[in-house]
């Protein structure tokens, strides 16, 4: 179960939430058959609770919101893309450590 404080992103609210944003977004790429994605939903849930209000985390689930994967170029997930400004200005693919990200937030 994902944490309260983690945001569904979609092909309907993805420019609003994510590239409208006026705090740096993390958006984790991924589907409920990804063992490698459900290793890292205890990590992105984590940072959604621990950045709540200075920043955005969530996920999109590509197989239910295709047309996001297919703008990003996501060839394999997971995938996670740190957005700032609307730009996206890092990306990682595979599972990735929790303060590789936090630090990311942070500096974002």
């Amino acid at each position: 179960m994902a944490s309260p404080s983690t945001i569904e992103f979609t092909d309907a609210n993805f420019e609003s939430e994510v590239l409208k944003s006026p705090v740096p977004v993390l958006v984790d790429f991924w589907a409920e058959w990804c063992m490698p994605c459900r290793m890292l939903t205890p990590t992105i849930d984590a940072l959604a609770t621990e950045t709540a209000g200075k920043a955005k985390v969530g996920k999109v689930n590509v197989d239910h919101h295709q047309g996001i994967a297919v703008k990003y170029g996501i060839q394999s997930i997971p995938t996670v893309m740190l957005f700032k400004n609307g730009q996206m200005v890092k990306k990682w693919v595979g599972v990735v450590q929790k303060g590789t990200l936090a630090e990311a937030l942070t500096s974002a």
